[in-house]
């Protein structure tokens, strides 16, 4: 699950980047990927623990928020 939350991290921090920039395909392009990388990842582990994928988004995104990375 750490390596889930680091990924989380990653993914809101390059969402943060890509909105001070305004819209471009190049500034966004490292949010996009970041958050297709979780996505794939979240999906993976949800299947390999035969947990709900749903359930483990909210849940990481949940401990995201509590250790201060919104």
């Amino acid at each position: 699950m750490d390596e889930l939350i680091e990924l989380q991290r990653a993914a809101n921090r390059a969402r943060e980047e890509a909105t001070e920039h305004g819209y471009s395909s190049e500034a966004w392009r490292p949010w996009l990927d970041a958050a297709e990388a979780l996505t794939a990842a979240i999906t993976a582990h949800a299947a390999a623990t035969g947990q709900n994928r749903h359930d483990v988004e909210v849940g990481l995104k949940r401990r995201a928020r509590e250790s201060g990375e919104g």
